[in-house]
Parts: structure tokens; sequence; C-alpha cells
């Protein structure tokens, strides 16, 4: 149990939120507007095809879930086609953001939560961006940095307000 003063534990909440609305951005972008074939792409024999990453990064925020509930639970689960993991994704991110906005308990560490599964759903993103380019349909850049990316906002519907560039 986290027994940091209440305002302490709300803003590290929130900035899981956050975190959680980032991924959903920069992840939409990573798979929005291809077709269902770059889900099978595979550019090399021992290389993970994007639906396989994306079904990688739903069980990432599975085990996320229940790591936030004071479990320590791992599974596998079957890949689904390409549309589906999309799904899976938006809908997983969404339920763990339920969880935070909550007034249940944390019941693990946030810096824990984040050096885990969520920054390694990070990574996972960055690989489909990296096969997006190698299929011939890169993500165009953007300065996050401006993007407008709100704690909530946890589906394929993104702010269309963006700074990119070639």
């Amino acid at each position: 149990m986290d027994n940091r003063p209440v305002n302490e534990r709300m803003i590290r909440r929130q900035m899981l939120r956050h975190t959680l609305a980032t991924l959903a951005y920069r992840g939409g972008k990573a798979i929005a507007g291809v077709d269902e074939g770059f889900g099978g792409f595979r550019p090399g024999p021992s290389t993970r095809t994007p639906v396989q990453i994306l079904g990688h990064i739903g069980d990432l925020l599975d085990w996320a879930l229940s790591l936030v509930r004071g479990q320590h639970v791992w599974h596998d689960s079957p890949r689904r086609p390409w549309s589906e993991e999309i799904d899976r994704f938006f809908q997983a991110l969404r339920t763990l953001d339920e969880f935070l906005a909550s007034d249940d308990p944390v019941l693990c560490g946030a810096e824990q939560l984040f050096q885990g599964p969520i920054a390694d759903a990070f990574t996972h993103i960055g690989q489909i961006a990296l096969l997006r380019r190698l299929y011939g349909n890169p993500v165009k850049g953007e300065n996050y940095f401006k993007a407008e990316i709100v704690a909530g906002r946890l589906g394929p519907e993104q702010s269309s307000r963006r700074v990119e560039f070639d």
C-alpha cells in the first residue's frame, strides 16, 4: 500500500493517466491508416509481426491492470486479427485508465508500473512505427511536446491539432 500523502498519490495517478493518454496518442498514430495486411508484415524470419507486437502490448496493459489491483498475473493471449488487436489496445488503455481515475487503491508502485509494462509498451509502439516505415507507409514525424494529449482520451479519436513535419 502506498503511504504517501493523498495529494502526492493523486499527482502520481494523474501523471500515469497522462502517460496512458500519451501512449494512446502515439500508439494511435502508429497503427492508424494502414491496411489489414500490415498486421502480418514480417521483414525478416525472426521479426515479430505488427499484430504480434500489438497483441503483446495488450498483454502488457492487462498485466499493468493486474499489478494495480495487487496481483502479478501474466497471460500470453492468443493473437487476433489486426483490427481486433487495435480495438483491444484502446480498450485495455481505457480499462486501466478507469481504474486509475477511480478511488480504488493502487496496490503497486507508480514508478514500477511505469518502468515495467508502460515503458515496455512505448518501446513496442516504436517497433510498430519502424515496421511501418519498412512497409512503405511511414508515420509522420511530429513535435509531441505541442501535441494536444489529455488524460482520459484513450481511443483512436485524438485531436487533429498537430504539428507534424516530413
